[in-house]
């Protein structure tokens, strides 16, 4: 990875620090990410195999009870993820990040299994649907923490990125799988919809088998008191001894953040946890806080009114009109730009051109694309299943042409930067809930854009791009005044960006006295340190 795409480094960092563990260890965590990213793309076309209705009933049932059944297993997977999300909040804080991994990876797997065996009981397909929504819901939550906090301030960007790089690798996967199916197996066999139930069990049993590479995280040993622990780790993943002046500045860096917040909160540096909550819900400690949460909520509010969506849904009917007849091989198609556009950007860039102005230049140029595609609807009235005169195909091209670029350019904004920035912006005190919070919020838009859609077609017609496109401009407005630029910075360094420093001089005046006075005997140790290691 060459040094072009990295962010500028807070502090002299040795290159043992860029080294194959950590980038193991996010690649690993981020195994999971993949299921969740398979199990979004998969079920819609599983489900209306030939042989799934037959061996579940459907085929005997109305429409209507047809569709709530295709909406109840939608609706239980994300309840399931939402309260998923939630529920990993006292694992996160009182088991620590690799077991939450753990728990959530066993959920998903027991929920995948569930899927995979029945013949002819749908109670078993909607149980399995709602452990495999527990078991993503989880994953979220803890994966981009996780990764935040063993990564390097110049690389954070990167390996946080790999959650976005890894969900659209499994949505990818989901599609061709299916694409594979229809077109190459016999869609009254079982093994139709038996396959891709099976098939998400392979990365979640990865995830599985390569979790002994996985550490706690040093920032979670750090917060129970686990200092020797603590070292140890940064030994393994920063690669230099334990003794290192550079794993030492980085200890150093979490227990001062940890008794400032935890000074500013309570009033004392060793509360428990159930202090430091009740501390942290009085107004005055709020400060500085509250727009984090804020910010988080409203990052994926414009994540989910970004028309994504909806460029899914009428996508198929504009690939018609120009005259497309493999219109499942085109929809791939822009899955594939979609998983490429964040890879690359994910791993190569995202630490050179930071968080802020990628995402007001995606949601300008994805914002441009809506448009375009609103006026092409309102003109050309494009009809599903219609291939339409030559006069206006050129504008279907276009059209065409439009959501490929939206697919590349939305893989670099808003899609995934919400989960890169939640992940880094929280003081270490409050990652458990903040995890968890993000999760749920993702869930909470994606429930309700999904319920909202097909009312606003039916209602709005080519309007509902006018609307997205607006959202999108918006969004970028709002990035521009209330988006902070994160990159390269220490996570010890988000308070001071976000206000809570400047909101606590007086509470925060006795750690920094405190640290004051040991200035010099932390500098001496560093001194000696240093002459030792060289």
């Amino acid at each position: 990875m060459g040094g072009f795409a990295r962010a500028k480094e807070d502090r002299p960092t040795p290159p043992e620090v860029y080294n194959w563990k950590v980038y193991t260890s996010a690649l690993v965590i981020s195994m999971g990410v993949l299921a969740y990213g398979y199990d979004s793309a998969f079920i819609g076309t599983t489900i209306t195999q030939k042989s799934f209705k037959r061996d579940f009933g459907l085929d005997k049932m109305t429409k209507k009870e047809q569709a709530d059944v295709s909406g109840n297993l939608t609706s239980i997977y994300s309840a399931g993820g939402f309260f998923g999300a939630l529920f990993m909040f006292f694992s996160l804080e009182l088991l620590g990040r690799r077991m939450t991994v753990i728990i959530s990876d066993v959920i998903f797997i027991f929920g995948a299994i569930l899927c995979t065996v029945p013949t002819h009981q749908l109670g078993l397909i909607y149980a399995g649907r709602l452990f495999t929504g527990l078991g993503v819901g989880g994953i979220a939550a803890v994966s981009p923490i996780y990764i935040a906090e063993i990564s390097p301030p110049a690389i954070r960007g990167r390996l946080t990125g790999f959650f976005e790089s890894f969900y659209q690798t499994g949505a990818v996967i989901g599609f061709w799988i299916n694409y594979g199916i229809v077109h190459n197996v016999d869609t009254t066999d079982s093994n139709a919809w038996r396959i891709p139930m099976a098939v998400q069990l392979i990365p979640a049993g990865l995830l599985a088998l390569m979790i002994p590479i996985l550490k706690e995280s040093p920032t979670w040993l750090l917060k129970k008191g686990r200092d020797d622990e603590a070292f140890a780790v940064y030994s393994y993943i920063r690669n230099l001894p334990a003794n290192h002046p550079y794993i030492q500045e980085d200890v150093d860096h979490i227990k001062t953040e940890l008794a400032k917040e935890r000074a500013a909160v309570t009033g004392t540096q060793t509360p428990t946890f159930r202090q430091f909550l009740k501390g942290a819900a009085k107004e005055s400690c709020m400060k500085g806080m509250r727009n984090r949460f804020a910010l988080v909520f409203i990052m994926f509010m414009w994540q989910g009114w970004s028309g994504a969506a909806a460029i899914n849904y009428y996508s198929p009917t504009i690939f018609t009109s120009i005259g497309l007849t493999d219109v499942t091989l085109w929809t791939g198609v822009y899955g594939i730009i979609k998983a490429v556009g964040s890879i690359i950007f994910f791993t190569w860039f995202i630490d050179a051109f930071g968080r802020k102005w990628p995402w007001i230049i995606s949601s300008l140029c994805c914002a441009f694309c809506q448009y375009y595609l609103a006026g092409y609807i309102a003109i050309g009235k494009p009809t599903a299943g219609e291939v339409m005169s030559p006069s206006t195909v050129s504008g279907g091209k276009a059209a065409t042409a439009m959501i490929m670029i939206f697919g590349a350019t939305w893989s670099f904004g808003a899609n995934g930067l919400p989960w890169i920035i939640s992940a880094e912006i929280f003081p270490s005190s409050l990652r458990s809930i903040s995890g968890p919070f993000a999760g749920m919020s993702v869930w909470l838009w994606t429930f309700i854009v999904t319920k909202a859609l097909p009312y606003m077609y039916t209602s709005m017609g080519y309007g509902v791009y006018v609307f997205f496109a607006t959202c999108l401009v918006a969004a970028s407005i709002y990035a521009f005044f209330f988006i902070h630029e994160t990159k390269g910075l220490r996570m010890d360094q988000m308070d001071e960006l976000f206000g809570f420093e400047r909101a606590h001089p007086d509470l925060l005046a006795d750690v920094k006295h405190g640290d004051a006075e040991s200035e010099n005997e932390k500098q001496v140790n560093v001194d000696v340190s240093r002459k030792e290691v060289a």
